[in-house]
């Protein structure tokens, strides 16, 4: 359990860093969250305040479904609670989830639509993410954190209009990766709508690629080199 917990642990702290480096970090605002191993019911997240940048092992909290910080210093951000203790609740089977509220995954937002698979990139989340269509304030109700928990259902990603973007993975690495390929297919849509109209790749083409691009397996393949070079720049992280 102890060797489990380190390894979320490290990887959640290398997502916040990676985030700060891809220019996700919004003032306060974001979070990333790590299901604890050994107590199912708590989650390891980053404190309120705290820069993605600088963000270390020894930085992350221990919550419990009450929002109560059992372990590091800190306070929790209460939206990010609202949010993440609702869906480690709703989701046995979800390790980790993501928010930040990246430029593009906010722009795509604002449009209330799913994305496209007009991409190979973009076949990843095809009939796999979701659109949570309703905006009513910053989340502080955990009610509201049930509503986007069944809007998710038992897929990898939501879009929360006119909010930004959510995902979440079997493990750390691929949520975060999610996060990361989700905010690009943001980024790709808003460039090539602005520039005509995209031709979409046909269904079966585009549930075949899905096959292979939004596998959990890809997911994790896909963080290791992310990971790695953040970890060789920026070992102190690992503190």
């Amino acid at each position: 359990m102890d060797a489990e917990r380190l390894r979320r642990k490290r990887q959640l702290a290398a997502s916040l860093r990676i985030f700060h480096r891809l220019g996700f970090a919004e003032g306060a605002g974001g979070h990333v969250t790590a299901r604890d191993p050994e107590h199912p019911s708590r989650f390891w997240v980053n404190a309120l305040g705290r820069s993605f940048a600088t963000a270390r092992v020894r930085d992350l909290l221990l919550v419990d479904a009450d929002g109560e910080v059992l372990a590091g210093e800190g306070r929790v951000n209460p939206a990010g609670f609202a949010i993440h203790s609702r869906l480690h609740r709703a989701r046995p089977d979800v390790v980790a989830a993501a928010h930040a509220h990246s430029v593009h995954g906010v722009a795509w937002s604002t449009l209330g639509r799913p994305l496209d698979p007009i991409s190979q990139d973009a076949c990843a989340f095809h009939h796999d993410h979701a659109v949570f269509d309703q905006y009513t304030g910053v989340v502080l109700d955990p009610a509201e954190g049930d509503r986007i928990a069944a809007c998710l259902g038992g897929r990898k990603a939501v879009v929360l209009r006119n909010h930004g973007l959510l995902t979440v993975g079997g493990s750390v690495a691929e949520a975060a990766w999610w996060f990361v390929s989700m905010d690009r297919c943001c980024r790709v849509q808003l460039l090539a709508e602005a520039a005509g109209t995209p031709v979409p790749i046909d269904e079966p083409a585009a549930v075949a690629t899905a096959r292979v691009m939004g596998t959990p397996g890809m997911g994790v393949l896909n963080f290791k080199p992310l990971y790695a070079e953040v970890v060789h720049r920026e070992p102190d992280l690992l503190d």
